[in-house]
């Protein structure tokens, strides 16, 4: 029962971080883990939730540390689709870790369908990230690829259609 609603004091703490209430996901966060005890699925979550409230604060590199350890302890009691989300947040919160935490994330999505869905936010992200280097090139295969992953989800058309604008939208900037 606690950890039941510890889990939902975690996403409550997702609210007030989206809405920048930064003080109040903390609160929430801090009476998650104290009703969490020892439950691994909980710690996750707190940490995720802890990094993306310092993430969007402002401090990513802060906030890595923490979806660093979620992704191991999400992968050390099963959890893939949980440690797919921390290499997602990982991978866009420190530039200079992009490549690694997709490449990471990529192959625990290859090896983990409870994990799956992470590909494509994770390619979509990574092609983001070379376009907005200038390397379109690069850009246009990982959103190639990005689309391909979007595909094998038919559950989500809208993220389908943003695979094909990335797409597009690479083409004419190559073109430009």
């Amino acid at each position: 029962m606690n950890a039941g609603k510890a889990e939902v004091l975690t996403q409550l703490a997702r609210v007030c971080s989206l809405r920048d209430d930064f003080d109040g996901c903390e609160e929430l966060l801090q009476q998650a883990e104290a009703l969490a005890a020892e439950d691994g699925l909980v710690r996750v979550r707190v940490e995720l939730e802890r990094g993306r409230k310092l993430r969007s604060s402002g401090d990513g590199a802060a906030a890595a540390p923490l979806f660093e350890s979620a992704f191991a302890r999400a992968s050390e009691i099963g959890e893939f689709y949980f440690a797919g989300d921390a290499a997602h947040m990982v991978a866009i919160s420190v530039p200079e870790k992009m490549v690694e935490w997709t490449e990471r994330g990529l192959e625990l999505a290859d090896a983990h369908p409870d994990a799956a869905y992470w590909a494509g936010p994770l390619l979509n992200n990574l092609g983001w990230h070379y376009f907005e280097a200038g390397d379109y090139e690069q850009a246009l295969e990982v959103f190639e690829r990005a689309l391909e992953a979007r595909k094998r989800d038919p559950e989500n058309p809208q993220a389908i259609v943003w695979a094909q604008e990335a797409i597009d939208g690479t083409r004419k900037a190559m073109a430009g």
